[in-house]
């Protein structure tokens, strides 16, 4: 295989990991449809940012401390599972509250505290980590160069920013956000119990 072949094929791994249904895409899509196209945009650069230090940390042996420190890895996935389940019940009770729908750019706070939501949820889940070790391993050749590295992180960063900024401007324009107005709670309600779900079934997957 050439590295060319290689980097199509690692990119291509990557996007259809960054497709899956999860937590990050109901979240980048809430965010889009129910506030703002400024707050979708900002918690895609969250996702993108909280993938980068996962590969970033798969890149230099985050699996190897896991494995040798059982301890930590289960106490990243409590907190994960936690953080998720936290979020679940927050957007199940505003579910009722009515939503006041705003035009112009994103105030600076709002798009601060999306990107921070988004970067939390991206890093809720530690075996993101873990997946992309072997990834990497089955498309990088051993002991790879930094520069190489430095390619895979910036890949990394694009497809992760890239895919939630395409949710984030799809789910954002009017035909969406006029059928979430609609049935906000039902719409709400799934999704919170959606992330309530993932994050139950991490705190409980502690015990495997």
């Amino acid at each position: 295989m050439t590295s060319d072949l290689a980097f199509i094929g690692l990119a291509t791994v990557l996007l259809l990991g960054a497709m899956s249904p999860g937590p990050s895409f109901l979240l980048v899509a809430r965010l889009a449809v129910a506030q703002s196209r400024g707050q979708g945009l900002a918690a895609a650069l969250g996702m993108g940012i909280g993938a980068g230090i996962f590969a970033l940390a798969a890149l230099i042996g985050l699996q190897s401390l896991l494995t040798a420190v059982p301890a930590l890895y289960v106490g990243i996935k409590l907190l994960g599972g936690a953080y998720l389940v936290y979020l679940a019940v927050l957007i199940w009770r505003g579910a009722k509250q009515p939503l006041a729908m705003t035009e112009g750019p994103t105030p600076a706070k709002s798009g601060q505290r999306a990107f921070l939501i988004a970067l939390g949820t991206q890093l809720s889940n530690p075996k993101t980590a873990i997946a992309y070790t072997g990834i990497f391993a089955a498309f990088l050749p051993q002991g790879a160069e930094l520069g190489t590295g430095l390619e895979v992180l910036a890949l990394v960063l694009a497809v992760e920013i890239g895919w939630y900024a395409v949710v984030a401007l799809l789910l954002s324009s009017p035909a969406p956000r006029a059928l979430y107005l609609r049935g906000k709670t039902g719409i709400d309600r799934a999704v919170g119990a959606a992330l309530g779900f993932l994050g139950v079934k991490l705190l409980l997957s502690v015990r495997d």
